[in-house]
């Protein structure tokens, strides 16, 4: 049951868990709600692994990358949270895989709420911005 439940969650971005005591006696128990996102940008358990960034981004997007890297490691050891608390390697990856420009289109990326591009997304557009648009889309969504 336990295998099942953390293969579901795991496929799936989790947007809310509410958790109530039912009492009844010898038989009280816990009761979850889980509300959640169907994403299909996400990897089924168990093919998660280690993403080599040098492998699936260009040699310029991976350049930004690093950069991007860098800043949230500084960011975060100022902090002094982990640097995944800010953005996860995956976001930065479509941050620069969309050539993001603009906080709108910053929020466009999954996982990322209005609070951390208010509080970050200038840090990390700066990076974003200085880089030579390409091809690819201009990421001026809003």
């Amino acid at each position: 049951m336990a295998e099942e439940v953390n293969r579901f969650l795991g496929a799936h971005r989790i947007v809310a868990i509410d958790r109530q005591f039912v009492q009844d006696g010898a038989n009280s128990a816990w009761a979850l709600c889980i509300t959640y996102v169907q994403s299909a940008n996400r990897p089924p358990p168990g093919r998660r692994g280690r993403i080599d960034y040098r492998e699936v981004l260009t040699e310029a997007d991976f350049s930004v990358f690093v950069k991007l890297r860098e800043l949230r490691k500084t960011l975060a050891d100022q902090e002094g949270v982990p640097a995944y608390a800010l953005f996860t390697n995956e976001q930065l990856a479509e941050m620069v895989r969309r050539h993001v420009r603009t906080a709108g289109a910053l929020r466009e990326i999954d996982g990322v709420g209005a609070a951390r591009v208010e509080k970050y997304g200038t840090d990390f557009l700066a990076i974003l911005k200085a880089e030579p648009a390409a091809d690819a889309g201009d990421g001026e969504t809003g």
